[in-house]
């Protein structure tokens, strides 16, 4: 999502052309998950993440984080707009347009969903997408484009903490360096946005 944007942003966004710092600091961000997260051997060896019997598998990944992207770029031709009535506008339509694909697909009526599953929607309905909407289309406006899809490499990052605390799994020098590389990324690719530097 970080490249796409970044290449997108040159072109559709305002104020959000590419220069050396910029790149430098996705792709120290991208090179910190990489390394991280998938591990140095998966680039050179035959257990490759990425293969033709999951190629298109991973195409759709790529083509959903660019229209993720272009999104984006639309909020920001509206960002005279109250966060909320965007997110509101775009939950309120995600739904109308779900919710008869669920119902011919899912046939929930025959579901028997129990307490736990439905607490679990609801948080995810209330947290990770009605607030992180707001939160989202808040740093758009106020940081840009760019320096918002940095959120895709703070992701797993998270993951690793929350799984430390609450799963007792283990964190080791390489996923520290790893979240070395990811803060150092957002760092340079805020500050190439705060200063005016040339751009290619």
């Amino acid at each position: 999502t970080p490249i796409s944007a970044t290449i997108l942003a040159h072109f559709f966004a305002e104020g959000e052309k590419i220069n050396i710092i910029k790149i430098f600091g996705i792709v120290l961000g991208f090179s910190g998950i990489v390394l991280g997260f998938s591990g140095i051997v998966y680039l050179f060896s035959e257990n490759l993440l990425i293969n033709n019997e999951n190629l298109f598998s991973a195409l759709m990944i790529l083509l959903g984080s660019t229209f993720y992207v272009i999104g984006g770029i639309l909020t920001l031709k509206i960002s005279n707009k109250k966060n909320e009535n965007v997110t509101a506008s775009i939950l309120i339509w995600g739904a109308i347009i779900a919710c008869p694909i669920s119902l011919i697909i899912e046939q929930p009526w025959n579901l028997n969903p129990s307490l736990e599953s439905t607490l679990s929607l609801i948080y995810l309905g209330i947290f990770p997408t009605g607030i992180a909407w707001l939160l989202r289309f808040m740093i758009l406006k106020k940081n840009g484009l760019v320096f918002q899809s940095q959120v895709a490499y703070l992701i797993p990052i998270f993951g690793v903490i929350l799984g430390f605390i609450f799963l007792n799994e283990l964190v080791t020098p390489k996923i520290l360096i790893a979240l070395c590389a990811v803060v150092l990324g957002i760092y340079f690719v805020k500050k190439a946005g705060d200063k005016k530097i040339q751009s290619i």
